[in-house]
């Protein structure tokens, strides 16, 4: 059978497309995250942040990435409202020998460019993932 199917619309609260991962070349996650007040200004596939230390953060997804080999992109603002943008980088959230990236969470680190050897907890912590 062919055909065409429109539609404007297509919703889902569960499965497959409720995290697009049925799609490549588009976000599997993103965040937006208060380091200072730890809290979430918004956000999609992520579950819950940890914690870790200063600057140091733990993304929870909610539906695993189809591998660990994905790309992750992170800036920042700074936290006393100076002039300066915060660089984000992953790390490593233990001693293990896995690192930082698995497929159920992502580890995150975030300094000042006017101290780039010091961990912050920025303003606004921004994070995009994109995987197959």
């Amino acid at each position: 059978m062919a055909g065409t199917l429109v539609a404007n619309q297509i919703n889902t609260d569960t499965g497959l497309f409720s995290t697009n991962n049925a799609y490549s070349g588009i976000a599997k996650a993103w965040l937006n995250y208060n380091g200072t007040s730890q809290t979430v200004n918004g956000s999609f596939n992520v579950s819950s942040v940890t914690y870790s230390a200063t600057g140091k953060y733990v993304l929870n997804f909610t539906t695993a990435m189809p591998n660990a080999n994905y790309a992750v992109s992170c800036t920042s603002s700074n936290t006393n409202g100076g002039s300066y943008t915060g660089t984000g980088s992953l790390f490593y959230a233990s001693t293990s020998a896995a690192g930082a990236l698995t497929t159920t969470t992502c580890a995150v680190a975030f300094t000042g460019n006017n101290s780039i050897s010091a961990y912050e907890n920025p303003f606004n912590a921004c994070v995009i993932i994109f995987s197959s």
